[in-house]
């Protein structure tokens, strides 16, 4: 991150100018609040073409599953994340009682005043990873067969943490690849897709190292469970240097959760035994930030092999939005 003093100003502190700042105006439309903005023609097609590049490495077999951007508020409370992650969580909230109650809010915003505070939860929470649905779901067909279950799931997500750096969203789309089964089923789907993750990585021209990592647990009890999420390496990351090697950005991440989630919803695998889970995410709008700050905002310079990849054929001239690409 570099420092930089704006000229003719009237206030000589120096101002943070973050290395991706120079691609807003070409990929986003602020929308008044950080970390949530409306998506660029140019942006959004390098999302889809990174989308059919990841369903092109489906594994035979994998169920298709697209949830909305809300869950079941007592689906989530259930599964524990209220425990590891409370700061992260949003929560859908409305205008509930009679129509007196409710039009005394709306007379208190007519005044000046404050409508909120009539608002109250309802049964719904905003996802915030794109896996969370699947597994109630696994669970309604009881036990597993031989050789687990396999999911390709991919949802609009939100999570608490407002920032103005355009790798750090709180709405952002998250797809994954779950397993479901024995122990041996999810190490085995995990190192695959580790392979396969870089493999795909290094075909998109990103440079990139994978590491063992933790979760943002939240408060003291979480930085507990961080350290011992790391020492058991049940968490992995592929980083992307984006601003330093010392900051990388985490684009996809490979995790395994053990039998957390099986128990919580009593999921059993062919033996009877609690099933264990692992994914691995990808972090589309974090991996298209990486694709524009590698490659550039003009596609037709985009290498000829990454452009293959992505199936970019020049149709027309295509201009700096990408204009006339197919």
């Amino acid at each position: 991150m570099s420092i930089a003093v704006l000229p003719n100003s009237p206030d000589t502190a120096p101002q943070m100018i973050d290395p991706l700042d120079h691609l807003a105006d070409k990929l986003f439309h602020r929308m008044g609040a950080d970390g949530v903005y409306a998506r660029t023609a140019l942006y959004e097609g390098i999302v889809e073409r990174l989308a059919a590049l990841i369903t092109s490495h489906r594994e035979a077999g994998t169920e298709v599953m697209r949830f909305p951007p809300v869950m079941s508020r007592a689906q989530l409370e259930k599964s524990g994340y209220l425990k590891s992650f409370p700061n992260l969580l949003g929560c859908v909230c409305g205008l509930h009682g009679t129509e007196r109650e409710i039009n005394a809010a709306v007379s208190r915003f007519d005044a000046g005043g404050d409508w909120t505070s009539s608002l109250s939860p309802a049964d719904l929470v905003l996802s915030p990873a794109a896996c969370y649905p699947v597994y109630p779901i696994a669970a309604s067909r009881g036990p597993l067969p031989k050789g687990g279950l396999r999911f390709d799931v991919a949802a609009d997500c939100f999570r608490r943490e407002p920032s103005k750096h355009l790798d750090r969203l709180q709405s952002f789309r998250m797809r994954e690849y779950v397993c479901i089964g024995s122990p041996d089923d999810v190490a085995d789907f995990r190192e695959r897709w580790m392979v396969r993750a870089q493999a795909i990585a290094r075909d998109l021209g990103l440079t990139f190292r994978v590491d063992y990592a933790s979760d943002p647990f939240f408060g003291r009890v979480g930085q507990m469970k961080a350290v011992s999420q790391k020492q058991q390496q049940l968490k992995f990351e592929l980083l992307i240097p984006l601003r330093s090697d010392e900051q990388p950005t985490a684009c996809m991440s490979f995790n395994y959760h053990r039998e957390h989630f099986c128990t919580t919803w009593g999921i059993q695998d062919a033996n009877g035994e609690p099933a264990h889970t692992g994914c691995v995410a990808f972090g589309m709008d974090r991996l298209a930030v990486a694709m524009f700050h590698t490659h550039g905002t003009d596609l037709s310079a985009w290498p000829a092999k990454v452009q293959d990849v992505l199936g970019l054929q020049p149709h027309v001239a295509a201009g700096a939005h990408g204009e006339g690409w197919r």
